[in-house]
């Protein structure tokens, strides 16, 4: 399978695309003006440049069976100014608009559409249980994921079979979130977030990544699926399974209004908010998780 892959230079792309050459797929990876070659330089497959723009593709990606589409800036890079959300939405939704326009004007279409979301979707909501057919919250991250998947959804238009994966918190040893939570527990200064009664819905990269070419190889897949781990946890049992797997203690709880007064409007989208979400859709069509239970998840990625 020929695979057209944006974003591949983050966590989730750079483990999906080795992923796809070790299993044996041909990987192009759709790269702006601006990227910096040097991040991908010595990889298989093609460098496929392409201006999101205009959506205009390199001639190498014609032929391409699949796009995955990982593209959009980083959450919790900076704080969120007025300028900083706008480039998260615009960064999302006019790169997706750009991948669905280019497909329309190809001769053979791609099969498949996986494009990337959150559960952020959901918005905080506190105890309820989250699945796939919940409807979305009213907060700024429920609206950008909302439009990010009606833009993506435009393909079923072509004959494009859509997934939209809504990523839950991606646990990887060397990065995305993980590191930053065990800073302070590394320190001996680590604890419960606030409350600590918030729910954490997490995954595992490696879980990440076989769903996703579960989603590209097994046509039963489409529209909206959870990418979390069927056992949610409240903040306190994280942080608690964290510290153990660390092997140090989870004594000093971060207080709510000071992590308010550093992170603005992104602590309480990020932190504060509660997410009990489950793979429903997952476990429906037969898919094994790897990483299931948090305590074994932390223990073998610390280990």
């Amino acid at each position: 399978m020929k695979v057209l892959v944006t974003g591949s230079t983050g966590l989730v792309g750079t483990a999906l695309v080795s992923d796809l050459k070790q299993a044996g797929h041909t990987v192009c990876q759709l790269v702006r003006p601006s990227t910096n070659m040097e991040a991908i330089r010595g990889s298989e497959g093609f460098d496929v440049r392409w201006n999101p723009a205009t959506g205009e593709l390199g001639a190498a990606a014609v032929g391409a069976d699949a796009v995955v589409n990982l593209a959009g800036a980083s959450i919790a890079e900076a704080r969120w100014t007025v300028a900083r959300k706008q480039l998260l939405r615009t960064s999302r939704l006019d790169t997706t608009h750009a991948l669905v326009n280019a497909s329309a004007k190809m001769a053979a279409r791609p099969r498949v559409l996986v494009s990337a979301s959150a559960i952020g979707y959901y918005g905080d909501r506190g105890d309820e249980l989250l699945n796939e057919e919940s409807q979305p919250g009213s907060d700024f991250l429920s609206g950008i994921c909302s439009e990010w998947e009606s833009e993506a959804e435009k393909a079923q238009a072509l004959g494009i079979r859509v997934v939209c994966a809504r990523f839950g918190v991606i646990l990887a040893k060397a990065g995305g979130a993980l590191p930053k939570m065990a800073r302070p527990f590394r320190l001996g200064a680590g604890g419960r977030i606030g409350s600590g009664k918030q729910w954490i819905s997490w995954i595992t990269l490696e879980d990440t990544v076989a769903i996703l070419r579960f989603a590209l190889e097994n046509g039963a897949v489409r529209g909206p699926i959870n990418l979390v781990s069927p056992q949610p946890v409240r903040n306190a049992e994280f942080t608690a399974a964290l510290a153990a797997a660390l092997h140090r203690p989870a004594l000093f709880p971060a207080p709510a209004f000071v992590l308010r007064l550093m992170l603005g409007e992104m602590a309480d989208a990020l932190l504060f908010s509660s997410q009990r979400v489950v793979p429903e859709q997952l476990q429906r069509l037969g898919y094994k998780f790897l990483r299931p239970d948090l305590a074994s998840a932390l223990t073998g990625l610390f280990s």
